[in-house]
């Protein structure tokens, strides 16, 4: 594929209100307008490429997930978002408390090597709206109220999205390159490809709401958020937020939620009954009072086949999906759309070859969901029911291992000399086992040092390349060329 120089000169979109007709033709469209594709929009748009991004909602909309990892720092930085994030008055997360598996411990962001010293705790409405709003003023064209029905393709490749408007207008836009954000609609992936698959393991329902009048929970990091299992059947979280409430939901499997149900009578009834069962959580909440309905959703794990293709990359949830336990969504859907920004930009300037830059796409972000797949697998494995219901639905199934790149996650996750002929037999188990083994300086509890940034770091190391490419974020984020096969990932300790 030859490589062509896209003249940027009379492209940038000026900064722009929702009104108007939306455009014919764009350089990059983004579909959705959450973390991942504000995150996107911004990226290419700073860069003065043309962006339109349509999103089907107006914005402020509520969206549950509203604790954030430190590692999406450097992603704010990269977008130029992180000064609106910061100054906006979020809670800020200094760490993680855990009563898991019996344990009880506490978890600091300021440990050496971490990405950042903290996180936020964000209302989400709040959150997306400011990354909305920061990608508009970057030049990207958004326009909410607009929904995309379907991407037609030509000769193989996306190339014109069909698009309606909630006040009944219709039209189609062509483009270069699309990033599918669209959330577990999928419009891609889903709708349109059905190449969504859903994982055995990870089927369960959470239920939450929001309390006033708790205090911070003790002996936790100031702003850090609460983890904690249930004897047997799943785990509550607690986040403390800015305007002055306690999300707490409890997150269990399916038929352990249905069962409760019947004999309760209540979601509610059920909600309630399985704090009782949370001592210290409930003594957090004895004084406090739900100020909410409580809201459900089930949430299933799945991925699709192939997270890119020609002219097009699936980026956040319309690509996969993974269990909360670890607050991996947002960072998932920031971290795929900084690696689609970077290889949009470095195909249309012609520093990169297509073919190369979706290879480099599909194998960074389908191996960083793999690994996490199996972090919160091994998190689960030391959940103290051990024998009951909601654990076994936890475990990886075969059919679940059959397509992960175990090789690659075990050599990220250990190193030495270990007989890699062992991972013939229960390979899961092998990972597993490891994972709960502390690195040298960690202590000898929860995954001993393990943890999200150690099992996907931003690759923006040649020692860390994917595919023949590394990310480079400064000035924006781009794909840079390495000579020779990249050795295996460093260490780095864990920032749930």
């Amino acid at each position: 594929m030859s490589l062509v120089v896209m003249d940027r000169s009379a492209c940038r979109s000026p900064i722009n209100p929702s009104g108007g007709s939306v455009p014919e033709k764009t350089q990059v469209l983004v579909i959705g307008g959450g973390p991942a594709g504000s995150t996107g929009a911004a990226m290419l748009a700073r860069q003065g490429f043309q962006v339109t991004l349509l999103e089907k909602d107006r914005f402020p909309r509520y969206h549950v997930g509203e604790s954030l990892l430190p590692s999406l720092l450097p992603l704010l930085d990269a977008m130029g978002a992180r000064d609106v994030v910061e100054q906006h008055g979020f809670v800020r997360k200094t760490g993680a408390f855990y009563g898991w598996g019996g344990q009880e411990w506490s978890l600091g962001f300021d440990e050496p090597g971490r990405p950042a010293t903290y996180s936020f705790q964000v209302v989400r409405a709040q959150f997306d709206h400011l990354l909305l709003q920061h990608a508009r003023r970057q030049g990207a064209d958004v326009r909410e109220g607009v929904s995309v029905r379907r991407i037609a393709l030509q000769d193989g490749r996306a190339a014109t999205a069909t698009w309606s408007t909630d006040d009944g207008r219709h039209g189609e836009t062509a483009f270069q390159h699309v990033i599918d954000a669209s959330g577990r609609a999928g419009v891609l992936g889903a709708r349109q490809f059905r190449s969504r698959r859903f994982h055995d393991v990870f089927r369960n329902v959470a239920a939450w709401g929001y309390w006033r009048g708790a205090p911070p929970l003790p002996q936790a990091p100031q702003g850090a958020i609460g983890v904690f299992s249930l004897p047997e059947h799943g785990w509550f979280w607690a986040i403390p937020l800015h305007d002055g409430t306690l999300g707490v939901g409890l997150v269990t499997d399916k038929h352990s939620f249905n069962q409760a149900r019947r004999r309760t009578g209540s979601i509610e009834a059920l909600y309630r009954q399985a704090l009782t069962r949370c001592p210290l959580l409930a003594r957090t909440l004895q004084e406090a009072r739900l100020t909410s309905d409580l809201k459900v959703e089930s949430d299933y794990s799945y991925a699709c086949e192939g997270f890119s293709g020609p002219g097009y990359f699936l980026a956040g949830d319309a690509a996969c999906f993974l269990d909360p336990l670890l607050s991996t969504g947002v960072h998932l859907a920031m971290y795929s759309a900084t690696l689609s920004a970077a290889s949009i930009a470095g195909v249309l300037d012609g520093e990169v070859r297509e073919s190369d830059a979706h290879r480099f796409y599909q194998t960074a972000y389908r191996r960083a969901y793999e690994r996490l797949l199996i972090l919160v697998s091994a998190f689960y494995r030391i959940h103290d029911g051990r024998d009951s219901y909601f654990r076994k639905a936890q475990s990886l199934s075969h059919r679940d291992q059959k397509d992960l790149h175990l090789h690659e996650s075990f050599l990220n996750i250990i190193t030495g000399t270990d007989d890699l002929h062992d991972l013939q037999q229960d390979a899961v188990g092998r990972l597993h086992q490891k994972l709960t083994q502390p690195l040298p300086g960690h202590p000898d509890r929860g995954l001993g040092g393990h943890g999200t940034s150690h099992m996907m770091p931003l690759p923006t190391h040649p020692d860390q390349a994917t595919a023949g490419y590394y990310l480079n974020l400064d000035p924006h984020p781009r794909l840079r060329r390495v000579s020779g096969p990249a050795p295996g990932l460093p260490h780095a300790p864990n920032d749930t």
